[in-house]
């Protein structure tokens, strides 16, 4: 028998290699993946979007008459005094001198409407003559009152005349008077700051002419400060007022919190940054924090805000990179189990961008596979990464 295997040891050898070979490369290969825990904790569903700071109440102070502003003196982050604080000081523009060839088209205009008022006035005398005449006519009744009445009516309009054409020369006269150096402007006026504040911007900082209803200055209160969100009208229409609000990426290292107020009841067409056509919201937002954590803030700073819209405390919780559709349509995971992947259909609640909520089908502690390449399948042997 020992002589027999002896013989034959090398064949023996060369067929037991061969099963090796072959039971090891058909043997199942460990796929390596991503792991993480199914957990319990808080989650929270939310809208983000950009938002604005600015001042609840901005007043705008504008030039009260057309004239020359002097130089404005304050700045941004000057405290203003209601009624009392100065912004500017204008004068009344005075008139522009006449050409010469201006004053002679209107010399030559005033003797046209002397020459008017002259002739006017001589057929009203003689109209007032043949209305004399015609009522002592009529009296003797060698009249008819149809004719005298067109006399009396030629006589006011005649009168008329002579008025237009008085009125007239009168209005040239005014535009060929010039006022002196002195009397060309009206005097001084003093703008005043309509209510306490800060500056906020200077609109016409230089001296020069500017002409009525022009912005000068930008004025509010850095205290009251609210903050406005530009949101897609479909997630609008999920928020209401009283809404909590986390607001990031404001500078500071902490989040704040504020409240929903109001949600604009009007609508703005706007485009975006991939040119299209978005209907746009306004969502006021009212902070939650004192006063010395928003004197940091001032007016038209960008931040992030997001509106809760869902929140909980304790909630059994999954990865959403290990979340995928089965062929139903259902969600299903990755479950390890002794070393092998388990696809498992769970029930889900709500989903933000972190975590999906599991109503049913996982227990918190367990093993899932994020992110599943396409070589991982039902009963294939995994190991993690970082194993």
């Amino acid at each position: 028998m020992w002589a027999r295997i002896k013989r034959w040891r090398w064949a023996i050898l060369a067929v037991a290699a061969l099963a090796a070979f072959l039971a090891y490369s058909f043997y199942p290969e460990t796929v390596q993946v991503d792991l993480d825990e199914a957990s319990s904790g808080p989650m929270a569903v939310g809208v983000t979007d950009d938002g604005v700071t600015r001042v609840e109440d901005v007043y705008v102070i504008s030039a009260p008459v057309s004239g020359q502003v002097t130089r404005i003196e304050i700045e941004p982050g000057d405290s203003v005094a209601a009624g009392k604080t100065i912004v500017a000081r204008m004068a009344g523009r005075a008139p522009q001198p006449l050409d010469p060839r201006t004053q002679a088209e209107l010399r030559g205009a005033r003797a046209v409407a002397s020459a008017a008022q002259r002739s006017a006035a001589a057929s009203l005398v003689l109209s007032e003559q043949t209305l004399t005449r015609s009522e002592a006519l009529a009296k003797r009744g060698f009249l008819p009152l149809a004719q005298l009445d067109a006399a009396r009516s030629d006589t006011a309009a005649r009168r008329a005349a002579v008025d237009q054409a008085r009125a007239e020369g009168r209005r040239i006269d005014a535009l060929l008077s010039q006022p002196a150096a002195s009397d060309a402007s009206s005097g001084p006026v003093i703008v005043r700051a309509p209510s306490s504040g800060v500056v906020l911007r200077v609109l016409s900082e230089s001296e020069g002419i500017v002409a009525e209803g022009t912005p000068l200055v930008e004025i509010g209160d850095p205290a009251r400060i609210e903050v406005a969100i530009d949101l897609l009208s479909r997630e609008a229409v999920q928020i209401a007022p009283g809404a909590r609000v986390e607001i990031t990426n404001w500078g500071g290292e902490r989040p704040l919190i504020g409240r929903v107020r109001t949600v604009e009841p009007f609508g703005e067409l706007k485009i975006s940054a991939l040119g299209i056509e978005e209907q746009r919201v306004n969502v006021i937002v009212d902070f939650s924090e004192d006063a010395a954590e928003l004197a940091r803030l001032g007016h038209g700073y960008q931040l992030d805000a997001t509106i809760i819209l869902w929140q909980a405390e304790s909630v059994t919780r999954v990865p959403i990179g290990a979340l995928f559709r089965g062929s139903d349509g259902e969600w299903m995971i990755y479950v390890v189990e002794s070393g092998r992947a388990a696809e498992r259909a769970i029930t889900l609640g709500h989903i933000n961008d972190t975590w999906g909520e599991v109503l049913g089908g996982l227990r918190a502690g367990e093993r899932v596979i994020v992110n599943p390449g396409a070589s991982v399948a039902d009963g294939v042997r995994v190991a993690g990464r970082e194993e």
